[in-house]
């Protein structure tokens, strides 16, 4: 492999302000940087008056997972996902639980190297049916992302985006041209929230969602970090709910997940599985048809169920599918109605395994 490789490669999105600083334009923080500076991301820097990404072909680490685990319960259900992804972020969430890889100001952090193809080959040779841009925000490391995008697609892997969906318009247009799949943070419901606990925007991340769901195929599913006291608000829950509802429709599935204690917010509590419960109820009743608990043992919240007649159809014990029962082509074996997703015959079989691996070892 060839040390230039890994050298600082050249971006697109940014302009000159015509006073010595240059401006990027991938995510809505709009880093005004000289020569020598990095943006709050710290992976895009301004080097010979250009923006460049500082982390190409470089990973802070390879795992085989569950495609569930992303979270995605109607994405290739069962089959392994090969999981990686770079140093930085362009949040600043106080909740971060990756945060000594998304907050990292480390480049050791980058413990593997890989060219987009050697990563695609490697997924073909371990398995796995699609790949994951994950642990911090694929945004950041777009280009990288993208390259692999089309590698893998060369080699019929899919390619999954695990994100905040904090992106202006035109690198959003052109990131999502190469997605099969995301899975988007919906993290609250309040400009407060985001504002005070991420460093962000609410609108922002609605303008990425309602142009997943109605302007490319990507299949999108939420996810929403249940933080006591923060945003377990049953009204903001259904404000949210009635949001997706109204904006993206009744067939994306929405995951509600458990917060643990983590960087910045150590002295917050857990989230009792009896909230994720009445969250997802509250989802449901707003009309939403497939609504799940996550980071708890819940089989029935982890479950899916037909909407048509009710049965469970995908029944789940943490990452472990004990029954399945959908045709090939993804309709409910009990009574033919269409279960929305992307299945392609039979459910795979990874189960719950985690399985780290060194691409550098793999030719």
């Amino acid at each position: 492999m060839e040390k230039d490789e890994f050298a600082a490669h050249p971006t697109k999105y940014w302009h000159a302000l015509g006073d010595d600083r240059i401006q990027c334009d991938v995510c809505p923080r709009a880093c005004k940087l000289r020569n020598g500076q990095r943006g709050l991301c710290f992976v895009r820097a301004c080097e010979d008056d250009q923006i460049v990404l500082t982390t190409y072909g470089r990973s802070s680490g390879y795992c085989i997972d569950p495609v569930e685990k992303k979270p995605l319960n109607h994405f290739l259900p069962g089959t392994p996902v090969l999981s990686f992804g770079t140093a930085g972020c362009n949040l600043a969430c106080k909740f971060c639980q990756n945060w000594d890889i998304s907050k990292s100001r480390e480049l050791d952090t980058l413990m593997d190297q890989a060219t987009p193809y050697h990563i695609a080959t490697a997924a073909k040779q371990l398995g796995c049916n699609s790949i994951a841009f994950t642990y911090n925000d694929p945004i950041v490391f777009m280009e990288y992302a993208i390259d692999t995008a089309v590698a893998c697609e060369e080699l019929g892997i899919k390619t999954i985006a695990v994100t905040a969906g904090y992106v202006c318009q035109e690198p959003r247009k052109e990131f999502y041209q190469y997605m099969d799949a995301a899975n988007l943070d919906l993290k609250a419901f309040t400009e407060r929230f985001y504002h005070k606990i991420t460093g962000s925007h609410l609108q922002n991340i609605l303008d990425t969602l309602t142009y997943i769901k109605h302007e490319t195929n990507v299949w999108l599913e939420l996810t929403n970090l249940v933080i006591p006291g923060e945003n377990d608000d049953p009204k903001e829950i259904a404000q949210m709910s009635k949001w997706v509802m109204e904006n993206l429709g009744p067939d994306v599935p929405l995951h509600f997940t458990a917060f643990h204690p983590d960087w910045k917010m150590m002295d917050t509590p857990a989230t009792p599985p009896a909230t994720l419960t009445l969250c997802r109820q509250i989802a449901m009743d707003s009309g939403l048809r497939y609504v799940y608990t996550g980071n708890v043992h819940d089989s029935t919240g982890g479950s899916t169920y037909c909407h048509a007649c009710g049965k469970c159809i995908i029944e789940r014990d943490w990452y472990n599918i004990l029954s399945y029962h959908l045709t090939d082509n993804g309709c409910c074996s009990y009574c033919d109605a269409k279960c929305p997703g992307v299945f392609s015959g039979p459910p795979g079989a990874w189960g719950a395994k985690r399985k780290a691996v060194r691409l550098h070892k793999i030719q």
